[in-house]
């Protein structure tokens, strides 16, 4: 048998076993499983507004027919207490509602074709004052300059012919698609005055039964969020109208009538409704009445939305949604960029409506009860509808 040569030893072989996740930093732990759960709720969030997107001739008039809902849903029980019938008062809101908005945009009409002869009139002699300027004043323009600019202007009209052609019918198209957009609002909005509790528990009980507790209170929670959103805004949106239509009626501003309905329905898409209706307001008074004129209605503009944001919406508006300035200018901003108008206009109420969801689950036991089972769990059978209650 042979010596063991000197030297080290060989060390022995250490025990292998596989890296698992406490070998890993806490920190990083915690950071991945943020990362991933972040990254399917973006994924997720992604495809359902891509979804609502494709679907938006649908969607915007459901979601108008909500806003609706809302708003008359009151009316509906002022008359069922009346111990008028259920269909009867369905009908009566809605044919008076349709009514008065239709009234509105007569008497504006007719506002709008007495005072347009007049205010092209001065219009043109506007026109004129500035061709003036531009000659006199200090850019000394001379008339040859002037016909040659207007020659260009008409060149570029001409030049781009097809393209106003196209964008012309592109708005005859979309009047069309408004106009199957209005009919499907008010049919939806029938059965949402009608049948709107049906309908939710209808909702509802195709979740798992587990669930359905916390689904139903949360919806409930969101939906008065949006009523009282609906319901001031109204007011707040009267109130601009009021104050900025009156002003104008006071100065002598042509148009004041259609000029006040336009601040109203502009009210109704926070931040950048109120900017767009008081330039308006602004270049009227300017046309119409010169520079003094539009210095004093600026001044009224800033006035009553002052009043109106720092005034109403803090002691109105922050009850009635709990979201805070900076969360409603994001939003509108981030709708208006994702959706156009429609999604400046349905910005701040999804947003009140998610608060209020979200903030009624994460309450679990404490406040609520849907989490220790003491609440009661919504029925599959979507049969008789509670008299006391009329909204979705």
């Amino acid at each position: 048998m042979e010596p063991t040569p000197p030297g080290p030893r060989p060390a022995p072989a250490r025990p292998t076993r596989p890296v698992s996740d406490a070998d890993l930093p806490f920190a990083l732990r915690v950071a991945a499983a943020w990362s991933w759960r972040t990254a399917i709720i973006l994924v997720v969030a992604w495809a359902i507004a891509w979804a609502l997107a494709q679907l938006s001739f649908l969607v915007i008039p459901v979601l108008v027919a909500a806003l609706l809902a809302g708003l008359l849903s009151p009316v509906v029980g002022w008359l069922r207490r009346a111990r008028v019938p259920k269909g009867l008062a369905v009908a009566i809101t809605e044919v008076g509602f349709i009514a008065v908005v239709a009234g509105l945009l007569t008497l504006v009409g007719r506002q709008i074709s007495i005072g347009f002869a007049q205010l092209w009139d001065e219009a043109l002699a506007g026109l004129a004052e500035v061709q003036k300027w531009l000659s006199d004043g200090p850019l000394q323009l001379t008339s040859a300059q002037l016909d040659a600019y207007i020659n260009d202007a008409q060149h570029l009209l001409q030049s781009n012919q097809g393209t106003l052609v196209s964008g012309v019918l592109s708005v005859g198209s979309s009047a069309g698609h408004f106009l199957a957009g209005l009919l499907i609002t008010l049919f939806v909005l029938v059965f949402f005055l009608l049948e709107g509790e049906r309908i939710w528990r209808f909702l509802v009980g195709l979740l798992p039964r587990q669930a359905r507790p916390a689904a139903d209170g949360a919806g409930r929670r969101g939906w008065t969020s949006l009523v009282s959103y609906v319901r001031v805004q109204v007011l707040v949106a009267a109130v601009d109208a009021v104050g900025i239509g009156a002003g104008a009626a006071i100065l002598g501003v042509p148009l004041a009538l259609p000029l006040g309905i336009l601040v109203f329905v502009a009210s109704f898409i926070p931040v950048v409704g109120a900017l767009v209706s008081g330039v308006v307001a602004v270049l009227l008074a300017l046309v119409a009445n010169g520079l003094v004129n539009a210095v004093i209605m600026l001044v009224i503009v800033v006035v009553v939305q002052q009043i109106e944001s720092h005034v109403l919406q803090p002691l109105i508006m922050g009850r009635a949604v709990s979201l805070h300035p900076v969360a409603v200018i994001l939003a509108v901003a981030a709708g208006s960029y994702i959706a156009g108008i429609p999604g400046a206009l349905f910005a701040v109420p999804t947003l009140a409506v998610t608060n209020s969801a979200v903030r009624y689950i994460a309450a679990r036991g404490w406040e609520n009860s849907w989490e220790t089972g003491d609440a009661p769990v919504p029925s599959e059978d979507a049969g008789h509808v509670p008299p006391s209650r009329e909204a979705p």
